[in-house]
C-alpha cells in the first residue's frame, strides 16, 4: 500500500534527476506559467527584476470576477503567494493561520474543519448549517464540512475576501470568501519537486510535470504526499497520535480551441488516513474504580489538575481514526464574442469521511465514550458568465445552479460499564443499573458494548443570478455597483432509531422470556432499550422531514477615488447572505438566513518608492438573524451543540473594539545589500537565530546544531526557512507547543536568506526546470 502511494513521486523524481530535462534555475516558473494562460493571475515581473530593485511586485487577483492588480480592488483582499506557502513549509489553510490576518482557520480535526474571518464563524459541522465564509476551488464552491480543508497542490494563488461578498460571490460569503487558485497547464515542457524531512519522521514530497502535447494542447499533472509518524504518545500503549497520513494528485488538460474558445479540465483526488485526534486528560484520577471530580475525594480545584503540558495521554478508542477520500472534476470553458467574454465552470465534488475519536480522555472502560462523524456528500454546480470593459464601463453577469445530496451519521458509542456511571453520576439510578442486576442475577451485563446514532439526510438546491458594474465616473473616481438575487430550496431529514446493543440484548434474553421479567425486582425491559442521548420519539420511528425555501437580494455599492497613481481611498455598503438551516442533532429545529450589512473605509497604498505596501480598512457590521453556536441539554443526559439565532439586530461599532475591528496589513522588502544577507552570503556558514532556540525541545535542540553543520552552508546552496511552532491542543486547555525541525538535503543554486524573529528552521529542497 505505502509502495503504490509513493510510485508516481518517485517516477517524477527519477525524471528531474535523469538528465531527460535540462536544468536550470528557474526562480520565475510559477510567473511564467501563469503569463501563458489566458485569464491568469499571480505575481508578475516587470521588465526590471522587482526582486531585484527591492519592489513590491505587483499582484494581479479575480477577486471581482474581473482580472485586476490587488491594489486596484476596492475590497480587502489578502493574498497569499506560492512563495509564502513555501517559506512556511505549509500544507494546508491551517498552516496559515496568523499569516492572514483576521483569518483563523482550524485544521486539528481536517475533515471538520472550522473557519474564523473578522471574528466569525459557526463552527458547528452538522451539514444542516452552513459557514458564513465561502470556500472556492478554481470558481468551485467547496462548502464548509469534509472537502472544504485539502492539502495545498501546485497552488498559484489564495485570495482571502473580507467582508460579505454576497454580490460576486452568493451565498454563505456573509463573512468572506476564500478562492483557492490552482496552476494551469502551459505551452511548455516543466517540472518541479520538493522534499522536506523531519524529526518524528516528517516527509514531505510534491512533484509537477507539465509537457505540451501539441501547438494547442497542454497536460499538467501535480503529486503532494505528507506523512509524519505523530508527536505524542500513549502512556501505557505507546501508541502514536498526531500522526499525519495525507496524499492527492491533480491532472488536468487545456486546450487552446478554435475560434477563440480555451478548454480546460481538472480532475483531483485526495486521500487522508490518521489517527483522530486524541483527548487528553488534565484530571488526575485514584486508582480504578475512582471516578473523577467532583465525585472523587480529594481532587477539588483546578490546582489539583495536571499541567497541561505534561498531562499523560490515555485514550482507548476503539477504531480511532480520521479518513477521507475526496474526488472533484472542474470543466472550465472560455470563448470570446466579439460584445463580451463568456465562461462556463462546470464542477463536480464527492468525499466520504469517518472520524472516529476518543471523548473521556481515560483508559477505564467504566468512563468509556466516543463518537464518530460519518460523512458522505456529492456536490455539482454550474456558473455562466459574461464579461466586458468599455471606455466607460467595466461589467459582468452570470447565473449559477448549486446542489447538493449530503448524508450524515452521528455516532456515540459507550459500554453497560460507562452507561452505569453516567446514571449514578445524574441521580437518575444511584449506584448504576447494570452492575448491580448483574451481581443480583449472576449474568454478567457489564463490558457490553452500546451504540447510538443520528441519521440526517439533507438536499439542497441554490439558483442565483447576478451583475455587477464599474462605472468610470472620471479618471480618478469609479462607482461600482451590483446585485445578486438568490433562492434557496432545503429538505432535511432526522433519524434516530433505537440503540444498537445485540451482545447486551442476547444477554437480557434468559432474564425477560417472552419480555417479561423473570424476577419481580427488574425493571421493564423498554428500560434497557431507550436511547440516552438521540433519545426524540417523534424520529425514532420513522424519519422525520421538512423542507423550506428562501429568497434574498444582496446589493452592493462602492465608490473608489485614486488621488494618485499609487494611493487609493474607498467606501462600500455591501451586503451577505447565509442561508437558513436546521440542527443536525435536533430533530425538527430549524432556524433562518442570517443577513448582515457592512459599511466599509479603506484605503491602499505603495509608498518608499513601491517598497511598502500599507493597506488598512475600518468597518460596521449590523446583523439580523445572528446565528450562533450555543451548548444546550434538552434534557438529554450530554449536552450539544446547536444552532440558534438571536431574533434581533446586532451591531459591532468600530470605536468600541478597535483593535478587533481595525485591521492593517503590511509588507516590505528587505532590499540586497542589507548587513543581514551580506552576513548570510560572506560567511559562508547559516548561521541559526537565537529565538530559534527558545523554549525547544532535546530533540529540537538537535536538529538546531545540525543546521550549523558545514553541509549546510548557503555556498552549498541550502535554503532555509522558518516557520512557528504553535500547535494547538483544545483539549489541554492550553496551547501544546509542537517542538521540531525540519531538513532536507538539495541543490539550490541562491543563496540562504535567514529571516528575522523565526520560531523553526526548515532545510528544504526545491528543483525546477523548463
Amino acid at each position: 500500500m505505502m509502495s503504490a502511494d509513493y510510485r508516481p513521486i518517485h517516477l517524477l523524481l527519477a525524471l528531474l534527476a535523469s538528465g531527460a530535462v535540462a536544468a536550470a534555475e528557474s526562480g520565475n516558473t510559477a510567473t511564467a506559467a501563469a503569463a501563458d494562460g489566458a485569464g491568469a493571475a499571480t505575481a508578475t515581473a516587470a521588465a526590471v527584476d522587482p526582486a531585484a530593485e527591492g519592489v513590491i511586485e505587483t499582484v494581479t487577483v479575480t477577486a471581482q470576477r474581473r482580472t485586476q492588480a490587488v491594489q486596484d480592488v476596492p475590497i480587502p483582499v489578502q493574498v497569499v503567494t506560492p512563495q509564502l506557502i513555501e517559506s512556511l513549509a505549509a500544507t494546508d489553510l491551517a498552516q496559515m493561520s496568523g499569516y492572514v490576518p483576521g483569518l483563523q482557520v482550524s485544521g486539528e480535526q481536517p475533515t471538520q474543519p472550522g473557519y474564523t474571518l473578522r471574528g466569525i464563524s459557526v463552527s458547528d459541522f452538522g451539514i444542516g448549517t452552513d459557514s458564513p465564509i465561502g470556500i472556492y476551488e478554481d470558481g468551485v464552491y467547496a462548502g464548509k464540512t469534509g472537502g472544504a480543508l485539502l492539502m495545498f497542490n501546485d497552488v498559484q494563488r489564495i485570495e482571502v475576501l473580507k467582508g460579505p461578498q454576497g454580490t460576486l460571490f452568493g451565498r454563505n460569503s456573509a463573512a468572506g470568501a476564500i478562492s483557492v487558485v490552482s496552476n494551469e497547464p502551459v505551452a511548455y515542457w516543466s517540472a518541479a519537486a520538493t522534499a522536506r524531512f523531519g524529526n518524528y519522521g516528517a516527509k514531505y514530497y510534491d512533484a509537477m510535470v507539465n509537457v505540451p502535447l501539441g501547438q494547442d494542447l497542454a497536460a499538467r499533472v501535480s503529486f503532494v504526499d505528507n506523512r509524519s509518524d505523530g508527536w505524542l504518545s500513549d502512556a501505557a500503549t505507546g501508541e502514536r497520535y498526531n500522526r499525519e497520513g495525507d496524499w492527492g494528485m491533480r491532472a488536468q488538460l487545456r486546450w487552446n480551441a478554435p475560434a477563440d474558445t480555451r478548454v480546460r479540465f481538472i480532475w483531483e483526488h485526495e486521500n487522508l488516513s490518521q489517527p483522530a485526534r486524541p483527548a487528553i486528560g488534565i484530571v488526575p484520577l485514584a486508582p480504578s474504580p475512582a471516578l473523577p471530580p467532583p465525585f472523587m475525594p480529594g481532587v477539588s480545584s483546578t490546582a489539583d489538575w495536571f499541567d497541561p503540558l505534561h498531562a499523560p495521554v490515555l485514550n482507548d478508542v476503539i477504531n480511532g481514526v480520521e479518513s477521507r477520500t475526496f474526488d472533484g472534476a472542474t470543466l472550465r470553458i472560455e470563448h470570446a464574442f466579439g460584445f463580451a467574454d463568456f465562461t462556463s465552470i462546470s464542477g463536480y465534488r464527492h468525499f466520504n469521511t469517518y472520524n472516529r475519536e476518543d471523548q473521556d480522555g481515560t483508559n477505564r472502560q467504566y468512563l468509556y465514550f466516543d463518537d464518530a462523524n460519518i460523512e458522505q456528500n456529492t456536490s455539482w454546480s454550474q456558473e455562466f458568465t459574461l464579461a466586458s470593459k468599455t471606455e466607460h464601463a467595466d461589467w459582468v453577469a452570470g447565473a449559477d445552479y448549486y446542489y447538493n445530496d449530503a448524508n450524515q451519521t452521528s455516532q456515540l458509542n459507550f459500554f453497560t460499564d460507562s452507561i452505569d456511571t453516567v446514571l449514578n453520576n445524574t441521580g437518575l439510578a444511584p449506584g448504576g443499573l447494570y452492575g448491580p442486576i448483574s451481581q443480583a442475577t449472576g449474568i454478567n451485563l457489564l463490558g457490553l458494548p452500546w451504540q447510538e446514532n443520528m441519521f440526517n439526510h439533507g438536499l439542497y438546491r441554490a439558483a442565483a443570478v447576478y451583475g455587477d458594474v464599474i462605472w468610470h465616473l472620471a479618471p480618478k473616481w469609479n462607482l461600482t455597483t451590483g446585485v445578486r438575487f438568490t433562492h434557496d430550496d432545503k429538505e432535511f431529514s432526522w433519524y434516530n432509531p433505537t440503540r444498537t446493543a445485540p451482545e447486551l440484548d442476547a444477554a437480557l434474553a434468559p432474564l425477560y422470556p417472552g419480555g417479561m421479567p423473570v424476577v419481580p425486582f427488574l425493571p421493564p425491559l423498554q428500560t434497557f432499550q431507550q436511547n440516552l442521548v438521540f433519545n426524540t420519539p417523534v424520529s425514532t420511528a420513522a424519519p422525520l422531514r421538512v423542507s423550506n425555501s428562501w429568497n434574498d437580494t444582496s446589493p452592493r455599492v462602492v465608490l473608489d477615488y485614486k488621488p494618485q497613481p499609487d494611493l487609493m481611498v474607498y467606501g462600500s455598503a455591501t451586503k451577505g447572505y447565509q442561508a437558513g438551516g436546521y440542527n443536525a442533532l435536533a430533530p425538527g429545529a430549524k432556524y433562518d438566513p442570517e443577513t448582515v450589512r457592512n459599511y466599509e473605509l479603506g484605503v491602499k497604498s505603495e509608498l518608499a518608492d513601491r517598497r511598502l505596501l500599507l493597506n488598512a480598512s475600518v468597518y460596521y457590521y449590523l446583523y439580523s438573524n445572528l446565528q450562533n453556536l450555543s451548548l444546550i441539554t434538552n434534557g438529554s443526559t450530554i449536552p450539544q451543540y446547536q444552532v440558534t439565532v438571536s431574533g434581533r439586530r446586532a451591531r459591532l461599532p468600530v470605536a468600541w473594539d478597535r483593535l478587533r475591528r481595525c485591521r492593517l496589513d503590511a509588507a516590505a522588502r528587505v532590499p540586497r545589500g542589507l548587513p543581514l544577507q551580506r552576513r548570510l552570503t560572506r560567511s559562508g556558514r547559516v548561521p541559526v537565530d537565537p529565538d530559534f532556540q527558545n523554549g525547544r525541545s532535546d530533540q529540537s535542540h538537535r536538529c538546531a546544531a545540525r543546521l550549523d553543520e558545514p553541509r549546510a552552508r548557503a555556498g552549498d546552496g541550502c535554503r532555509i526557512l522558518e516557520q512557528p511552532l504553535r500547535q494547538p491542543l483544545r483539549d489541554r486547555g492550553a496551547d501544546y507547543q509542537r517542538h521540531d525541525a525540519r531538513y532536507a538535503l538539495h541543490q539550490h543554486h541562491r543563496p540562504a536568506l535567514l529571516r528575522r524573529g523565526s520560531r523553526r528552521a526548515v532545510l528544504s529542497c526545491k528543483e525546477s526546470c523548463t
